[in-house]
């Protein structure tokens, strides 16, 4: 069965999505992208470069490589994953489709090593219009995946999330994509 053609504009934001985050991933590290998506292409895309990756998310199908692993997992369960297992944890357009966003990011620093990397991108509170637009109207964007969105964000509200909840420390943040996205990194103390 062949699977059904993506929206329009959904590669392209992908892409520069993903360019953004792949100069914050280092060599050799041992990575786990948490909502990986069908393929895990993301994994895919820095498999040269890390010691090995993992990828969760309920809907991909499951592979194994010499360096890479996907695994079907629900993002509200706990993470199948040790204590200090990751160098670098990466959730890429995932935190506004997760109904408890606390638990996944909570389960995050678990598996994060001490001085560990979170690298996250969501769309900012200014994108929701924009996408909506895009979607219901001219049909580029994927309607269910922005029906799914339970929340957006700006900077105050991803610094609290993160930081005065979940426990991070070091908050980086931009918005990029004309401020329709909010890019951001945390460390584990």
């Amino acid at each position: 069965m062949e699977r059904p053609r993506e929206p329009l504009l959904e590669p392209l934001l992908r892409w520069l999505r993903l360019r953004r985050v792949i100069a914050e991933i280092p060599e050799n590290a041992i990575v786990l992208d948490v909502g990986c998506g069908r393929s895990a292409a993301f994994l895919r895309a820095i498999e040269p470069q890390i010691q090995s990756g993992y990828g969760v998310d309920f809907k991909v199908a499951e592979f194994q490589t010499n360096k890479l692993k996907a695994i079907q997992v629900h993002l509200g369960e706990k993470l199948p994953f040790a204590d200090a297992s990751f160098e670098v944890v990466t959730m890429l357009a995932v935190l506004e489709h997760i109904e408890h966003e606390q638990a996944i990011l909570k389960e995050i620093y678990r598996v994060l090593k001490p001085s560990g990397k979170l690298v996250l991108t969501v769309p900012s509170v200014w994108a929701q219009p924009v996408l909506e637009f895009l979607s219901y109207r001219l049909r580029i964007v994927d309607e269910a995946e922005i029906r799914d969105h339970k929340r957006y964000y700006d900077r105050q509200k991803l610094r609290q999330a993160l930081i005065q909840v979940a426990g991070f420390e070091r908050f980086r943040h931009q918005y990029f994509q004309m401020w329709m996205n909010n890019f951001c990194t945390v460390m584990k103390g």
